[in-house]
């Protein structure tokens, strides 16, 4: 004998499949033959072999007849009275369902239920359209943004100047053209902790560039129109410039609005700075020889800009905080920002005023205005003074015209500060006050070129270093007092 589940019938029994690994001596498959079917066979009550009151009746699937078994949950002779007891569930574990008498008859339950499937094809049904609609925002934006940085480049001369600068590559020039995103990285995103200066021409701020290089970078606030047009050829002027007094242009950034210059890092700060601010409450100051020096190296180069550089051309912001120093306390010109290509012809150029209070006399300007606002950083080095004072009540407290009003009573040296007068000598200072007085003067035909004051200064700066006294310890080129 063997259980039921062992084997079953194909076709008409003839063949079984067994699920045991061994012999099977004897099948034994039997139906109650009494009564046809089950339904014949409740007719007859007593003679109905299905006793028990927990028992079900069960077609034969061999022939005529019927037989007998227990109920679900119930188990045991369903033949006698009685026979099927106890309440013996057989059911799936939790989290499964199907026919547990069976092997392999139970089946994990889908938790992905029928409210979860409403709910989540309602959510990708709001979702994704609203994912959809962002992304092609951001792709909108991002092409507006390519857009606008492509129409800045060719509106500022990008292609003209990639042109030029392909042709002057072989010949040393190394200006290179810098995308937004480099200027940005350079500064931290032009962080507030990065500012080296402010100016009415825009902010400087100190960069590092991807090879680790330091860098000035000085990002302009507004640009003229006529500026606009011309700039990409004064990019090329001034990317030529080499003179070991004027702070290298290494490139500039034409994505956005208003172009962005990217200068040599110069670590000393600017003139303006040891002249006129102090150091944690001790003021720092030059030693007058180094004074006349840093004017000669300065004024050497603004006479080259103005005459050596091919077209020349004017600064038109000459003032002591457009002038640095470097490492060993030698002067570099910067800040071109406001400069110009000087016509041809030695015609005044009008413009709106970009300089500085105190360093203009007209906005009418020509080589001879650059000679003006130069004499003005004279008088800051000979003087200890700020060009412009609103605190001063001497001539509105502009350094020129107190300095002037001086002159003219033979009183030129009670201005000048006295370490100055002890170190170069008067007849130095006598000098010094005769050039500054030319270069003040009202007419610009009255006044000398920067070359001619560059040579004055040179000679004068010889002068003092051969037959001074030294006022301070000096400590490269800067004396404590």
């Amino acid at each position: 004998m063997v259980d039921a589940m062992w084997f079953w019938f194909w076709l008409a029994g003839t063949n079984f499949n067994r699920t045991g690994d061994f012999a099977v001596p004897v099948v034994l498959d039997w139906a109650i033959s009494d009564a046809p079917s089950c339904a014949a066979a409740r007719r007859d009550p007593t003679a109905y072999a299905c006793r028990s009151a927990q028992s079900v009746c069960l077609e034969s699937s061999n022939g005529p007849g019927y037989t007998c078994n227990c109920t679900g949950g119930y188990e045991g002779n369903p033949y006698v009275t009685n026979g099927c007891t106890g309440t013996v569930f057989r059911s799936c574990p939790k989290g499964s369902s199907g026919n547990a008498t069976i092997p392999d008859g139970c089946r994990p339950d889908d938790k992905f239920t029928l409210a979860l499937k409403a709910v989540t094809g309602v959510s990708i049904g709001v979702f994704l359209p609203l994912v959809s609609c962002f992304s092609a925002h951001l792709w909108l934006q991002k092409k507006r943004l390519l857009r606008a940085k492509r129409r800045f480049f060719e509106q500022h001369g990008g292609l003209l100047l990639q042109q030029q600068l392909g042709s002057l590559a072989s010949s040393g020039v190394t200006f290179k053209i810098f995308s937004e995103e480099e200027v940005r990285k350079a500064t931290d995103g032009f962080a507030e902790a990065r500012v080296l200066g402010r100016g009415g021409q825009g902010v400087v701020y100190k960069g590092v560039l991807a090879d680790g290089s330091a860098v000035a970078v000085k990002r302009s606030r507004v640009m003229e129109e006529k500026q606009v047009s011309g700039f990409a050829r004064e990019m090329l002027i001034l990317s030529q410039i080499n003179h070991r007094n004027v702070v290298k242009l290494l490139g500039c950034c034409l994505e956005v609005e208003a172009p962005i210059l990217v200068y040599e890092y110069v670590p000393n700060g600017s003139l303006h700075g040891h002249i006129h601010t102090g150091d944690g409450g001790k003021k720092l100051v030059l030693p007058a020889d180094a004074r006349l020096r840093i004017a000669a190296e300065a004024a050497d180069a603004v006479a080259y800009i103005q005459s050596s550089a091919s077209p020349p051309i004017l600064h038109r912001d000459v003032k002591t905080a457009n002038i640095l120093l470097d490492g060993e306390v030698n002067a570099k010109v910067s800040d071109f920002g406001a400069s110009r290509v000087a016509p041809a012809d030695g015609a005044a150029v009008a413009a709106l005023v970009q300089g500085t209070l105190g360093y203009l006399l007209t906005c009418q300007l020509t080589g001879k205005s650059d000679v003006y606002s130069f004499a003005v950083v004279v008088l800051e080095l000979l003087t200890g003074r700020k060009a412009f004072c609103a605190e001063d009540d001497r001539e509105d407290g502009c350094l020129a015209f107190s300095f002037l009003a001086a002159a003219q009573a033979g009183q030129h040296r009670e201005v000048m500060d006295g370490r100055v007068m002890a170190v170069v000598g008067l007849e130095v200072v006598d000098e010094a006050a005769e050039l500054v007085a030319q270069c003040l003067s009202l007419s610009s035909e009255e006044r000398p070129t920067m070359k001619e004051v560059a040579n004055k200064l040179q000679t004068l700066t010889t002068r003092a270093c051969s037959g001074g006294k030294n006022a301070g310890t000096k400590t490269n080129g800067v004396a404590h007092y």
